[in-house]
């Protein structure tokens, strides 16, 4: 059996390849997409351990029907070195989790968690009364972590204009290595300086396992946070984080992490099924059913 074993018909394909792979959601969202456009198509779970990572690769042009197919933990750097090329948004987060098979079997990798984070925020500020005229570039952004994730929203807060981006970690050294790789705009904090980091800003961003399902809760205060500063969780498990429902309790308009997973989705499945497709409430029904 190869992770490719997925049926004997040639139809568009495409799926997730990580290890594990078992709790992605990504079958569901794609194939929400695929029901509601009535296209013919396929999107798997591809599980695939890290020493058959260059096999799989390597296959990937050659499996009939394959359109490409996203990439997830542990593999987003290490398919870095099999792809012909990466888009400029990819290469500066240092990580691909879309990758698209070319006309000719080259491989194409980007990275759409930058914008899925983005959409994400824009769309709830569309939604929400309460965040009328908000505009994410208007005050200081605070992000916790320094991670993969990190990284792309650090991307997506600069792109957007943001001028003032403070990132605090629970190890000082990887925040101060980002600061000094990502530019003047972000000063780095240490973690106990996450309450104080809060004064004056129009976003609190938490990217770290902090507050997640079997995780240690996310210890930070929020007295300092104005109360027309967005908050956004990236984790979706729970859906309503301590952070997420403390920041609601006192006013706070808040975002949880399932939209920026449903919008990241959106390039890909462009790509390889040819439409466009939208994010719904009866999208987020489906994936969380």
């Amino acid at each position: 059996m190869t992770a490719f074993d997925t049926g004997d018909d040639i139809i568009p394909r495409a799926g997730v390849i990580g290890w594990p792979v078992d709790h992605s959601r990504s079958p569901k969202l794609h194939g929400f997409w695929l029901q509601q456009h009535g296209l013919t198509g396929r999107y798997d779970r591809l599980p695939v351990p890290p020493e058959n990572l260059a096999a799989f690769m390597a296959a990937l042009p050659r499996e009939p029907g394959f359109r490409g197919v996203n990439v997830t933990i542990p593999h987003k750097v290490a398919v870095l070195p099999y792809l012909a090329q990466i888009d400029p948004v990819a290469r500066r987060i240092g990580a691909v989790n879309t990758i698209v098979v070319q006309p000719d079997g080259s491989l194409f990798g980007s990275n759409t968690d930058a914008f899925g984070f983005f959409e994400s925020l824009r769309a709830a500020a569309g939604e929400n009364e309460n965040m009328a005229g908000w505009q994410v570039a208007a005050a200081p952004a605070v992000v916790l972590g320094a991670g993969g994730a990190a990284r792309a929203i650090i991307v997506a807060l600069l792109d957007a204009g943001v001028s003032e981006l403070r990132l605090v970690n629970r190890s000082f050294d990887k925040a101060e290595s980002l600061a000094a790789e990502f530019g003047p705009a972000i000063t780095a904090l240490d973690w106990e300086e996450r309450a104080a980091a809060l004064g004056g800003a129009g976003l609190l961003v938490n990217t770290t396992s902090l507050g997640m399902t079997g995780q240690p809760a996310l210890d930070l205060p929020l007295d300092d946070l104005p109360r027309a500063a967005l908050v956004s969780d990236i984790v979706y498990t729970p859906l309503e984080t301590d952070l997420l429902a403390r920041a609601r309790a006192r006013g706070n308009p808040a975002v949880d992490g399932l939209g920026m997973l449903l919008h990241q989705g959106r390039p890909g499945f462009q790509a390889w099924f040819g439409v466009a497709p939208a994010v719904t409430p009866q999208l987020r029904a489906a994936v969380l059913a």
